[in-house]
């Protein structure tokens, strides 16, 4: 009986994580979030470059999250920064949290867009790159942007 919710709105999307990490596998989670927070994303108002996922006695947290408060939330609005709850189902929870304590990797969000009306956002298992990794990666981005270029010029 779920409609199929297919269009997607993205608010904020992590780049940096893309930079500094080789991404594994991603995840859809629900954010727990107040009313005027909502707004304030409807708005595009968020910024998730610096965050990070907290796993802890069987939950998950997204820190330094920065949802900049509502202009006409006034006693409603919350700390921008706080940490908030992620939705996420108990086996996604135990893989992450084993993955991360025993093979090392951190979990980062990569973007937090609108499905339909919830919200959503994709937190992804990832391991951190060295920066050899990370020159290699813009050595290949230049190459296959030059190749690009000469073809658009010689079309």
């Amino acid at each position: 009986m779920n409609k199929e919710r297919t269009s997607e709105k993205l608010i904020a999307g992590n780049k940096k994580a893309y930079h500094d990490f080789f991404i594994e596998e991603t995840y859809q989670a629900g954010v727990e979030l107040a009313g005027t927070e909502v707004k304030s994303l409807r708005q595009g108002r968020c910024n998730i470059r610096d965050s990070y996922v907290e796993l802890r006695g069987g939950e998950a947290f997204v820190v330094n999250m920065h949802i900049s408060p509502y202009d006409h939330g006034n006693i409603f609005n919350r700390d921008p920064l706080r940490k908030r709850r992620l939705l996420l189902h108990r086996w996604q929870i135990d893989k992450l949290s084993g993955k991360k304590a025993k093979e090392g990797f951190t979990v980062v969000p990569t973007r937090i867009y609108f499905a339909g009306s919830l919200v959503k956002i994709d937190v992804a298992l990832a391991k951190g790159k060295k920066l050899y990794d990370k020159r290699a990666d813009q050595a290949d981005k230049d190459r296959r942007r030059e190749a690009e270029r000469a073809l658009r010029d010689n079309a």
